[in-house]
């Protein structure tokens, strides 16, 4: 079969998490350079809004349900997003859920449904996804991770461990993918300002900030627009050709103290 080779103003991308955050930025951004965009996450109501707003402003855009932790609704995605758009060239793997519970503490059973939206699903849509890609000769798979990868946070074991399993399975993947012609790259944030976290409670917050702080985790308030790591993406899978970015960690940046000098 011939290798595919897609016009570079025209490469078809599935996000998840794309209803808010990291993966509504980076369909924002990918839509902006001419990509038509597959949005998929759970909450359709916001896949719908964001789907119209990229079609008003003059992109291609469809909107598609998906439960990473369900794997019937995994493989229904998988199935429309590839007839959606055209072949999909690009997929951002940016889902993700935290829980505030510790490895002891965690309910087995939740324990097991946060890996499963965080990695299995993940590796389940790109083994339904890639091999396309593969037979095409070109493609880019990208995975959000986390620096808790290598910082890893109390009270959030089953968001690290699966985390930390999701980079092993890209570095894998990297070594199986070398010479097909399609990349596969993490992305890698620090704290960032999206929805994740924030339907904890007060006493919860209260409860992890003294243990965050006790291990070094918190050396300023700085946090990450969800646009600033989307530039990371967009700048992974816009490498050239014969270039691999195969980790960007992305931090932010310290509020700059007025008058501070370095002596």
């Amino acid at each position: 079969m011939p290798r595919y080779d897609p016009h570079p103003d025209r490469r078809p991308a599935l996000v998840t998490g794309a209803s808010s955050g990291i993966g509504a930025a980076t369909a924002r951004a990918l839509s902006a350079l001419g990509h038509p965009v597959v949005l998929t996450a759970r909450r359709t109501d916001r896949l719908d809004a964001l789907a119209a707003e990229l079609v008003a402003d003059g992109g291609e855009a469809v909107a598609l349900p998906l439960d990473l932790a369900d794997p019937a609704s995994i493989d229904r995605c998988a199935a429309a997003a590839g007839d959606a758009l055209g072949p999909l060239d690009v997929v951002v793997a940016n889902a993700g859920q935290i829980a505030s519970a510790t490895a002891l503490a965690d309910d087995p059973d939740d324990f097991a449904r946060n890996v499963h939206v965080n990695l299995l699903g993940t590796q389940r849509l790109a083994a339904r996804l890639g091999p396309a890609m593969v037979e095409r000769g070109h493609g880019d798979l990208v995975f959000v991770t986390s620096d808790v990868v290598v910082r890893p946070r109390t009270h959030m074991a089953s968001y690290v461990a699966a985390k930390a399993g999701l980079e092993g399975l890209a570095r894998a993947m990297q070594m199986e993918l070398e010479g097909t012609g399609v990349r596969c790259g993490m992305v890698r944030p620090g704290p960032s300002s999206t929805e994740q976290g924030t339907d904890w409670s007060e006493e919860t917050v209260l409860h992890i900030i003294p243990t965050w702080e006790r291990w070094g985790h918190l050396r300023h308030n700085g946090a990450l627009l969800p646009q600033n790591v989307a530039a990371a993406i967009v700048a992974m899978v816009s490498a050239p050709k014969g270039t691999h970015l195969t980790l960007v960690e992305v931090q932010p940046e310290a509020p700059v103290t007025p008058n501070r000098s370095h002596r």
